[in-house]
């Protein structure tokens, strides 16, 4: 099966490809912007006659879209996740190839839900925010495009390779910093929000099995369980080692913040930054995940606190 992998180089198109490489019957073409990519192509500026061109020559069988954006302004957000897929759908419409397509949306589509409710694919999407505004126009044009699709769409992903800049790489870095300075407390704020996390590794065997399966339309890929950040954070305090108090602020529930130590002059009463969770899905999220049970045969195998030992290990290696 000849599969041709958009974003590879990304966080989640990493994994997919090592997924991917180790069946025996797949054979991998990776498409993207980097220099180590098999084909260099930006899908935000380049048009589908070329990427026709392209499919026509390679003739894949499936086309796994990774790529996009999660930070940014309307614009880039829109520019990235939005006019990309329709790059896509139209090169693949033009193309003989007669390809698949397994695009990879998220949880901010659905945006904010009922605490203690699980969304599924039939609820009607709100997103909170321009990036689930902008995944959701993908999706759209994906279902609406008449091609072989599925979407899946991905809730919170973690564990190896988590970007520091997201709430769990927070966590880790300022837990490492902690460490690293010696200090015995650690006061963070924001960690009321409930995320529904899935190890990426996870998310890759879902891209895997959506690439072989007939399954058409939006699937849902989670843990199927919300959990707390305050718990994640006392489970990376445990694989971490960290024997320091941890202290929560009272803070907006839809933000990370951090301050270590206690302050060594006036000046540094103020207050820590905040960083506000991305997704705009307010303070609760959680997936039903039986679809891709029913319709794939998948079920999440790595639990939350493997996740954060390996997002651990990594910022462990910076101290």
């Amino acid at each position: 099966m000849r599969v041709l992998l958009i974003g590879a180089n990304g966080y989640l198109g990493r994994f997919v490809a090592d997924r991917l490489l180790a069946d025996p019957a797949v054979q991998l073409t990776a498409l993207g912007r980097g220099d180590d990519a098999d084909v260099r192509f930006d899908l935000a500026s380049g048009s589908p006659g070329a990427l026709t061109r392209f499919l026509d020559a390679v003739h894949p069988g499936v086309v796994v879209n990774c790529a996009g954006a999660t930070r940014g302004g309307a614009r880039e957000l829109t520019r990235h996740n939005t006019v990309a897929v329709a790059t896509v759908c139209e090169a693949l419409r033009r193309s003989g190839c007669g390809a698949r397509l397994v695009q990879i949306g998220c949880g901010a589509e659905y945006g904010p839900s009922q605490s203690g409710s699980s969304t599924a694919e039939d609820a009607v999407p709100r997103p909170g925010g321009p990036y689930g505004v902008s995944k959701l126009a993908a999706t759209e044009l994906v279902l609406g495009s008449g091609l072989d699709a599925v979407v899946l769409r991905v809730f919170s992903p973690a564990g190896p390779g988590t970007p520091a800049g997201s709430p769990l790489g927070r966590l880790a870095e300022a837990m490492r910093r902690a460490m690293q300075s010696g200090d015995g407390e650690l006061k963070l704020g924001g960690l009321g929000v409930q995320r529904d996390f899935i190890d990426v590794r996870d998310v890759a065997r879902a891209v895997h099995a959506a690439s072989l399966s007939a399954a058409q339309g939006v699937i849902n890929i989670g843990s199927g369980r919300a959990v707390r950040l305050r718990d994640a954070a006392a489970v990376l305090a445990r694989v971490a080692g960290y024997g320091g108090a941890l202290h929560e602020l009272d803070g907006h529930p839809g933000a990370l913040r951090a301050s270590i130590g206690h302050p060594r002059s006036e000046s540094d009463h103020a207050a820590p930054v905040a960083y506000p969770y991305p997704d705009g899905c307010g303070s609760w999220q959680q997936a039903d995940v039986r679809t891709a049970r029913d319709r794939l045969g998948w079920r999440p195998r790595i639990n939350l606190e493997e996740s954060l030992a390996d997002i651990w290990m990594e910022a462990a290696c910076r101290i």
